[in-house]
């Protein structure tokens, strides 16, 4: 059934935009679902005992305005439920994180509509998922890439999604990855700035660019470096991010000169030195995905405001991988 919610317009409302009035009188419900309900018919304005559908967002409200807003029943989501398990690191009422294994999509998308985290999730929450934005999905507020591993948190319903949101865009998430780059960067701990934009050549390919694209910002820090026989292997790093572009950690690494270790895209798979021998070419050769965990994410909770700071354990393969190079310490 529908929720019918009634407002009252007074000396202090005179003038407003409709959906400016919308979004102070339902702050729960995010501004793109109040303009989704205003051009779909579901407001409806009574003056002077006439009553009729105001479908413009801009609409002027005056002195006396009484407005109807319906709120139609979340639909069920286009992705079908799975049951996936799920490596949980926190949930309530209103958000849940995840620490998503490397290999799974996040979303639904063509050459991936089943087996995502979505379908996961929309399983595992079942009835706790009120809605976003009129849907019974989960609240998709950041991604990373099918190859990566680590924490993502999403949101179960409007308020939830909005609070985060907010919290992305104004870059106060805390989020840290671990990575293993090849060689070793100069300087050892910096800054990487630029611009992210598509590769003018290769469309699947994202590239610094001095013209057009988003501001990204990544901070780096080294943890460890691995050498033989004079020759640079790799490097166990720290990354921290300001902003959150399309491959963000993998684009500026490479620009550095030091793509991650097994990355199939921005990597250099197969440039070993062939001074480089035994187990320790072994191990970089074979990393079968860009060697990247999201370890940390700290974040307000949305609804209490509650300070969070979640961190998980490397996943067997990064462990693994390091412990191969752990013999080349420097």
């Amino acid at each position: 059934m529908s929720e019918i919610v009634k407002i009252i317009v007074d000396a202090e409302m005179v003038g407003m935009r409709l959906d400016k009035l919308l979004s102070v009188s339902l702050p729960d419900v995010s501004r793109s679902r109040l303009k989704a309900l205003i051009k779909d018919g579901q407001v409806s304005v009574s003056a002077r005992n006439v009553a009729k559908i105001i479908d413009s967002p801009s609409y002027s409200v005056k002195q006396g305005d009484e407005f109807e807003v319906r709120t139609p029943e979340a639909a069920e989501a286009e992705p079908l439920p799975e049951n996936i398990p799920l490596d949980v690191a926190f949930e309530d009422e209103h958000l849940i994180v995840i620490n998503k294994p490397a290999g799974m999509v996040v979303h639904p998308a063509p050459g991936s509509p089943q087996g995502t985290l979505v379908n996961a999730l929309l399983f595992h929450c079942g009835e706790s998922i009120s809605g976003i934005g009129g849907v019974k999905r989960p609240g998709i507020v950041h991604r990373i890439d099918k190859e990566t591993s680590g924490l993502i948190v999403v949101a179960k319903n409007d308020k939830a999604h909005n609070g985060l949101a907010a919290q992305f865009a104004d870059h106060s998430i805390e989020r840290r990855y671990t990575a293993i780059c090849a060689g070793i960067p100069k300087p050892l701990s910096g800054t990487i700035e630029g611009n992210i934009a598509r590769h003018p050549v290769d469309r699947k390919r994202m590239a610094v660019t001095k013209q057009g694209g988003k501001w990204a910002v990544t901070h780096y820090k080294t943890l460890a470096t691995f050498a033989q026989a004079g020759t640079s292997l790799a490097t166990h790093i720290e990354c921290q991010l300001e902003t959150g572009r399309t491959h963000q950690i993998r684009v500026h690494m490479a620009h550095l000169g030091n793509p991650l270790v097994g990355d199939p895209v921005y990597g250099n798979k197969g440039r070993l030195s062939n001074r480089v021998k035994g187990p320790a070419r072994a191990a970089l050769q074979s990393f079968k995905r860009q060697a990247l965990h999201a370890r940390t994410l700290g974040f307000l909770h949305p609804i209490s405001g509650k300070p969070f700071k979640l961190e998980t354990e490397y996943p067997y393969d990064i462990k693994e991988l390091l412990g191969a190079l752990d013999p080349y310490r420097v």
